[in-house]
């Protein structure tokens, strides 16, 4: 178990099914009805719109310095060599501890999910959780085309249910089944809530939206193991964004079309007859909808969850092999599997059951570190990738002969994307500052903070300095 170097090991569609895995979740089948609710048919919709243009320069970014530079651990190391040192050192943490609550949050929202079933009642929620995670820590311990294979599989069904739910959907509004012919009025009818009013009231709907594509960055993670990353990530990044706008876009339409704001099922999310997808076929008359939706649930987040062990302990490998971590995070076993990185991060996973269980809101809590850690991170990745291309104009190099693959609309879309990131942000601590107070709002600081404790404190041990844009050596990142 002493090699410390990747094979790449994973595939184009692994990558694209991955990236489509992280970003097809709870926040997909969960949330969606809650959006709806609060912002009505036309304000969802446009916010999913508004965040998608956004997520597309982002995955433009991404994909950018991807092609360019393919790591394990891609985010933080473009901090690092385009930023400074210091940035990619909490970056990289945060990024890790980021994964590890999500895998936390996931495999606990399984388990409360499960407890719909009389069975799974006589158990305990944390044993269940401890159960699945179990489950996913040899799933990732095993080797990397093992889970490769087995988080492509979940995804397709996944992507199925969401076909499926979307054909439903549309033939109900068209009366082809059911007993009701919905067609625009009930979309119309929608759009008049009171929620989202003002500009405050928009943006707090634009970061539930955002929150929702989160996950979508994750390809980048997996460049370090895939085989041609040049070619296989431009085209992933692009698949990817359609894909995923358009599940959403459409979801959102058939939601607003088929479910009224004011059905009291879409606000209980304690019960799992609050999601629009069970709401939407038990209008059409599905008697097993229920159940069968529930099931679909449970596959989604356990396959959100096994995407979470694996970038968890990918970037702590990464972390290990720039010695911002412990050397023996970066041993691997034969199989090309960081084993000692999977055990550590399943270990701390355990350690968010434990304060879900002891915190009363705990889970909510989790929650809402996680989603402005997913915003603060593709703000510094954007920044990294202004950085790249603002050394090769410095050092006069042509853009076209240095990167393999080039943004569409290039830095101006990355500088529109980090305004939007950053607004995002400041107003959503601004909004939930007036509403909920100091506290609410100081959660939503927490992951600011913790980045500027991160970087201030190994800057100020390691004297580290803030990299010019001439001393960026581009030559050595070419694959």
């Amino acid at each position: 178990m002493s090699k410390t170097k990747m094979q790449r090991n994973l595939k184009a569609r692994h990558i694209s099914m991955m990236a489509i895995g992280g970003a097809i979740g709870t926040g997909l089948f969960m949330a969606s009805g809650v959006l709806v609710a609060q912002a009505g048919s036309y304000k969802s919709i446009l916010a999913y719109l508004l965040i998608g243009v956004f997520i597309y320069f982002l995955m433009s970014s991404l994909g950018e310095m991807a092609s360019f530079y393919p790591v394990s651990g891609s985010v933080s190391s473009y901090s690092e060599r385009f930023v400074d040192s210091s940035l990619g050192f909490a970056v990289g943490w945060l990024y890790w501890f980021m994964w590890v609550l999500v895998t936390g949050i996931d495999i606990i929202t399984l388990a409360k999910v499960l407890q719909f079933w009389e069975f799974f009642q006589n158990y305990s929620t944390l044993s269940i959780c401890l159960f699945f995670l179990i489950l996913l820590f040899i799933v990732n311990i095993s080797s990397v085309k093992i889970f490769g294979e087995v988080e492509y599989w979940l995804t397709i069904i996944k992507v199925l249910v969401v076909i499926f739910f979307l054909l439903a959907g549309t033939a109900l509004i068209f009366g082809i089944i059911g007993a009701k012919t919905y067609g625009m009025n009930t979309f119309i009818d929608n759009s008049n809530v009171e929620g989202a009013q003002g500009f405050l009231g928009f943006f707090a709907v634009l970061s539930t939206a955002a929150f929702s594509f989160g996950g979508t960055e994750s390809v980048v993670i997996a460049a370090g193991e895939s085989n041609e990353p040049e070619k296989t990530m431009p085209k992933a990044v692009n698949q990817v964004f359609w894909r995923i706008l358009i599940f959403y876009i459409a979801t959102m339409f058939i939601i607003s079309a088929v479910i009224s704001v004011n059905d009291p099922r879409l606000l209980d999310t304690s019960n799992i007859l609050a999601s629009p997808f069970t709401i939407v076929f038990e209008n059409a008359g599905y008697l097993l909808a229920a159940s069968v939706m529930n099931a679909v649930i449970c596959t989604s987040v356990l396959s959100a969850g096994n995407s979470g062990i694996y970038f968890a302990s990918r970037q702590l490998y990464s972390l290990s092999t720039r010695s911002y971590a412990p050397k023996i995070f970066s041993k691997l076993s034969t199989s090309s599997s960081p084993q000692y990185a999977v055990i550590f991060s399943a270990f701390v996973v355990i350690v968010s059951f434990l304060f879900e269980k002891y915190s009363p809101k705990g889970y909510y809590t989790l929650l809402s570190i996680v989603g402005i850690l997913v915003v603060c991170i593709w703000i510094i990745a954007i920044f990294s990738q202004i950085r790249l291309r603002k050394s090769i104009k410095a050092q006069n190099k042509d853009i076209s002969t240095v990167l393999p693959y080039k943004a569409k609309f290039g830095i101006i879309g990355s500088y529109i994307a980090l305004l939007g990131f950053i607004l995002l942000v400041v107003l959503q601590i601004y909004s939930d500052l007036k509403s909920g107070g100091i506290l609410k709002a100081f959660y939503d600081s927490l992951p600011i903070l913790l980045i500027l404790v991160l970087w201030l404190g190994h800057k100020i041990v390691y004297k580290t300095n803030y990299l010019k844009l001439n001393e960026i050596d581009l030559d050595k990142f070419k694959k």
